[in-house]
């Protein structure tokens, strides 16, 4: 049981990650798989940097290594790897329903994927969202040099339910563009607790591209 809420965190990023086959068969927007201008993705993004709280929530941490696909992050010292696959990370605190989760998903593009339209496309929803009140943060977000974008849902109708801190991004790597979606979450209830660490742990990230 206590693995429901990463399955479920799982099953969401999953489904946005099919979003971008809506746009396989469209047209370049400048070249792929590197961060994109503020002309073509709409905006300038704004620096990953902690606050000092974010930083204290750190203190003593460890570092979560996926040698895999070239990235890393600092995590809470009692926070454990519950999964290490060629496509998916994920660590986890102590805890059950209310535990936070850090999960990481690659997936892989073909060469000529429009990596400038699929990333706006993913603004744009989360904008529609945040008009709807399903999203209460939303900016271009740029971490270890590489731009994408950020957004947090707004805290759930039920306590146990799960809210998602999340940054996705488009890289070259490996000789492949690939999306990375990143999702820190938790409960509604348990996202105050852990939200200067999950936002630690974004800013932390280090990656390859």
């Amino acid at each position: 049981m206590k693995h429901i809420p990463v399955l479920l965190v799982l099953g969401i990023a999953l489904s946005l990650c099919n979003l971008t086959n809506r746009f396989k068969n469209s047209g370049k927007s400048g070249e792929t798989g590197k961060p994109s201008s503020a002309s073509e993705t709409g905006g300038e993004a704004e620096h990953a940097t902690p606050t000092a709280a974010q930083v204290q929530a750190l203190e003593g941490g460890q570092t979560a290594k996926w040698d895999q696909q070239g990235m890393s992050w600092t995590v809470p010292p009692k926070w454990t790897e519950a999964t290490n696959e060629s496509k998916m990370l994920v660590w986890r605190s102590p805890g059950s329903w209310d535990a936070a989760n850090l999960i990481v998903n690659i997936s892989a593009m073909d060469e000529s994927f429009p990596t400038d339209i699929s990333i706006k496309a993913f603004y744009d929803g989360a904008k529609t969202r945040s008009k709807n009140g399903e999203v209460d943060e939303l900016k271009w977000l740029e971490i270890d040099g590489l731009k994408g974008v950020e957004f947090r849902e707004s805290n759930p109708e039920q306590p146990d339910g799960i809210r998602r801190l999340q940054w996705m991004a488009y890289r070259k790597y490996g000789g492949q563009v690939q999306l990375v979606n990143l999702i820190l979450s938790s409960s509604g209830k348990g996202f105050p607790k852990h939200q200067d660490e999950m936002y630690g742990i974004l800013y932390s990230t280090k990656i390859v591209h």
